[in-house]
């Protein structure tokens, strides 16, 4: 059986005991509805996948990435309402999070990118809570849909289950998608202030109450083409940053 070094779900205890690992990624997605189209797990699947394919570029050209396995739930408190949409809350993340890097500290790694795949998932006020009491570890995070502008190769930016996530889909498994014909058009309402000139304030979003067919913009031109190319300038822009971060010395940090 051939398996991939640099992916925790696929090797042994042998493996990892003769393996030097830089840098730890730990993928986290979600658990929820997307549309009459897609999967619940759209973003584990996601995510999962940007992981492993920049895990792999980088570790072709040297670097020891080691990835763990994803995370399935994040922060869904507007959808509770919808039938199997998993809610975790961001103080149970906060929880989960620090037991997992008290493990991997007391293993002697130095380096965490939390990979994040969901947009409620807000992780920048966890990790400075979780910092003071970890300071012999650099952990960073990046919200992988955000590394290349979505305007770029898409012409609906709705940002759930619209076109960028469908192409992504139609690319990586297009097995688990629905014939668009089936999807809802992603029609939303926004927050009433927002006409009223009020662009400055913030609200989370009550699914119930702005979405239909539970997603956020419309899917119609989503191709699998599409999904290609805006994944290809993401994942090598992600595996670029773990290489250079695998040979930076935790030392040398700051300049």
């Amino acid at each position: 059986m051939t398996t991939r070094p640099y992916l925790l779900n696929e090797v042994s205890w042998k493996t990892v005991k003769e393996t030097d690992y830089e840098v730890v990624i730990l993928p986290w997605g979600a658990t929820e509805a997307h549309n009459y189209h897609l999967p619940y797990t759209t973003d584990n699947i996601h995510t999962e996948y940007v992981s492993a394919e920049a895990a792999r570029i980088a570790w072709e050209k040297g670097a020891k990435i080691i990835v763990m396995p994803v995370i399935p739930y994040g922060v869904n408190t507007g959808q509770l309402h919808i039938k199997l949409t998993i809610n975790m809350n961001p103080s149970t993340q906060l929880a989960i999070l620090e037991d997992i890097i008290d493990s991997i500290v007391i293993q002697g790694f130095k380096k965490l990118v939390i990979l994040n795949g969901h947009g409620g998932n807000e992780f920048k006020p966890i990790v400075r809570e979780l910092k003071p009491k970890f300071k012999e570890i650099f952990i960073c995070v990046i919200n992988w849909y955000e590394v290349v502008d979505w305007a770029k190769y898409f012409d609906d930016t709705g940002d759930h289950a619209a076109e960028m996530e469908t192409s992504i889909m139609l690319n990586i498994a297009p097995g688990h998608v629905a014939p668009l014909s089936q999807a809802g058009k992603g029609k939303t309402k926004k927050l009433i202030f927002r006409d009223q000139g009020f662009d400055f304030v913030w609200a989370p979003r009550d699914w119930e109450k702005i979405s239909g067919d539970t997603g956020a913009g419309n899917p119609a031109k989503a191709t699998k083409e599409k999904g290609v190319k805006y994944l290809k300038e993401s994942i090598e822009k992600i595996a670029d940053f773990l290489i250079e971060l695998s040979k930076t010395s935790p030392d040398q940090l700051y300049v």
